[in-house]
C-alpha cells in the first residue's frame, strides 16, 4: 500500500487473495507484518471465519481499522443473515459516509458460498470477473499468478497457496507463512 494510506509510521505488508473455482472458495493471507524496513511479526492473522464460519474474510491495511470493520460487518451480517451482498453495501455505505468509519485504512476481501468480494473505504463493493481477487502490498503478484493457474488442474486451495508462495518471492511485504481458510461449496 501507498505510504500516505499506511500512516506516519510507513508500516507495510500483506497479501490477500480469494480464488473461486470448482466446488470451493479460498482465502488466503500471509503472516508478515513490517515497519519500514523491518519485520515485526511473521505470524500474523489476516483471515478469519465470521457468521459462524459461513463467510472468509481478510484484510490489507490497520490492523485496529481490519478489526473494527470486522466488528462492523460481523453486525451487518446479523442484520441480514445469508444476504452478504446487502451486509457488504450497507457496511460500505457507512464506511464511507460516518465520520469516523472513513478515517479507518483497510481494505477487506469477504467471501461465502455465493459471493467474492472487495470492499474499500471509498464504498467500493467490487466482485471478480474471473473468481479471483487480490489486494494489498504483494495482491497484484498473487492475482496474476492465480489468473494464470486457473486454466490448470489445480484446486482453489492449490492455486491459492501456489500464487502466495510466487508473491512472496517477488513482493518484501509478503511472506509464506500462510492462513487459508475454504468454503465447500457444495456442503
Amino acid at each position: 500500500m501507498p505510504e500516505n494510506q499506511q500512516g506516519s509510521a510507513g508500516w507495510r505488508g500483506t497479501t490477500i487473495l480469494t480464488v473461486r473455482k470448482g466446488n470451493k472458495v479460498v482465502v488466503a493471507g500471509d503472516g508478515q507484518v513490517s515497519l519500514g524496513p523491518t519485520v515485526i511479526k511473521h505470524g500474523a492473522r489476516k483471515v478469519r471465519r465470521l457468521a459462524g464460519g459461513k463467510v472468509i474474510t481478510g484484510f490489507a491495511g490497520a490492523t485496529a481499522d481490519a478489526f473494527t470493520l470486522f466488528e462492523r460487518l460481523e453486525a451487518k451480517l446479523e442484520q441480514y443473515p445469508d444476504q452478504l451482498m446487502r451486509a457488504c453495501v450497507e457496511l460500505a455505505k457507512d464506511w464511507r459516509t460516518d465520520r469516523y468509519l472513513r478515517r479507518l485504512e483497510a481494505m477487506m476481501i469477504v467471501a461465502d458460498k455465493k459471493d467474492s468480494l472487495v470492499l474499500t473505504g471509498t464504498g467500493d463493493v467490487l466482485s471478480p470477473d474471473s473468481g479471483v481477487m487480490g489486494i494489498g502490498s504483494g495482491g497484484n503478484y498473487a492475482l496474476a499468478a492465480a489468473s494464470a493457474l486457473m486454466d490448470t488442474d489445480y484446486d482453489a486451495e492449490e492455486i491459492a497457496r501456489r500464487s502466495m508462495k510466487i508473491a512472496a518471492e517477488i513482493c518484501v511485504y509478503t511472506n509464506e507463512s500462510l492462513t487459508v481458510e475454504t468454503i465447500d461449496l457444495d456442503e
